[in-house]
């Protein structure tokens, strides 16, 4: 988790500056930072609180950006299923994307033994508990700092290269280029409609073209190779 703590923090300081810049009080963006907890919805959603959209805007288009979540917990339902409720819902909330994949490199396989259960889960864990504290904490210094931060330091620029390599960590197979391709691509060509609304076009348009080439039966999952290797469980 540290190799890739500094782009994080980077994100979370430029999500805290984007907070107060866009005109929410101190209050406000401190709530949202340790609330809401994700950085590619606050994002998407300060513009359009910024614009006035209705709140069915809003909150569709953090439904939609956070719609990854879903996929991410189906998968880590296996690995957690003997758990309390309790403890589930509070992993779910503390999981983020980086998380999550350095967790399933590690853990490909869910394991039925006591003890590979609970390293699978000490690794979770620790995970989520340096994510957070480094979200929260370097949000917390963007607002405290946002009125002193000029913009030409290019934070906008570094949350978009932390955004890139999550996103690049995630398409291990050619249904997922075809799915970010198609996204980026819609997303250019809708970026004219008002209220970022091409954000819900371009998850609208990756979906349906996913779904139909699996019903197609091209699928294309075969896992690309790894670029390094992979640790064992």
């Amino acid at each position: 988790m540290f190799a890739v703590a500094p782009g994080f923090a980077a994100w979370g300081m430029m999500t805290g500056v984007a907070m107060v810049k866009s005109g929410m009080s101190i209050f406000e963006a401190i709530l949202m930072t340790v609330l809401v907890y994700a950085g590619s919805a606050q994002l998407a959603a300060i513009p359009l609180l910024v614009a006035g959209a209705p709140a069915w805007v809003i909150l569709a288009t953090a439904f939609c950006v956070n719609l990854r979540f879903v996929v991410f917990s189906a998968h880590l339902r296996a690995y957690l299923m003997h758990l309390p409720r309790w403890q589930r819902m509070l992993t779910g909330f503390l999981t983020t994307d980086l998380s999550y994949v350095l967790f399933v490199r590690r853990f490909p396989i869910p394991s039925d033994e006591p003890g590979q259960r609970l390293a699978q889960q000490a690794y979770l864990a620790g995970n989520c508990g340096l994510c957070w504290g480094n979200w929260v904490g370097s949000s917390l210094v963007g607002i405290a700092l946002a009125n002193f931060i000029p913009s030409a330091w290019g934070l906008g620029f570094a949350g978009i290269l932390a955004l890139l390599g999550i996103s690049f960590s995630l398409v291990t197979t050619r249904l997922r280029i075809i799915a970010a391709l198609v996204a980026g691509v819609a997303a250019v060509a809708a970026f004219a409609l008002p209220l970022k609304l091409n954000i819900l076009v371009a998850i609208a348009a990756a979906v349906v073209i996913c779904l139909m080439l699996e019903r197609a039966g091209l699928g294309m999952a075969a896992r690309m190779p790894a670029a390094v290797p992979q640790d064992k469980p």
